[in-house]
């Protein structure tokens, strides 16, 4: 794996986990995984060494996965700790949520003890705009206001 000078390289965008930078192929970027941790959007925020290097290959690994399982994305390959290359890609701006237990936000909302088994997995979505604080989004609202299609949210469901 070659490590990748990010110096050299045009930030396009940095959020509260990584940076993208453009390469010079116009179809690949780099990912640059953080050691920045949040909490609450961004309310609360810290430092965990090594937090980035376990990001990404966590990442790599769940997209190889994938990959070998026929599954389509827009990774290309792990290049060293830190950095990955992936390919240009039209964004779903939703946080999609799986929960098995009810903890944190949702058990807050409910009034739930956390830790409580659920019946079955609750899917949820949010728009992910730090603005507006990542608000939750129903399937009607997604495809009305063009976020997603129903086919897209159907494949995400299942």
């Amino acid at each position: 794996m070659a490590n990748i000078n990010l110096e050299t390289l045009t930030l396009l965008y940095e959020g509260k986990a990584k940076q993208v930078y453009q390469t010079d192929n116009k179809d690949e970027y780099i990912v640059h995984y953080k050691d920045d941790a949040t909490a609450f959007n961004g309310e609360k925020h810290d430092t965990i060494l090594g937090k980035g290097v376990l990001n990404n290959k966590i990442s790599s690994f769940f997209f190889e996965l994938l990959k070998k399982e026929g599954v389509p994305t827009h990774f290309v390959r792990r290049e060293d700790d830190r950095n990955q290359t992936v390919l240009t890609l039209d964004i779903i701006p939703l946080e999609v949520i799986v929960r098995n237990i009810a903890a944190g936000s949702m058990a807050k909302r409910f009034g739930i003890e956390e830790g409580t088994l659920l019946k079955h997995p609750i899917l949820e979505f949010c728009y992910k705009n730090d603005e507006l604080g990542d608000p939750f989004a129903n399937e009607s609202q997604i495809t009305a206001l063009g976020w997603a299609t129903q086919e897209q949210l159907d494949v995400i469901s299942t």
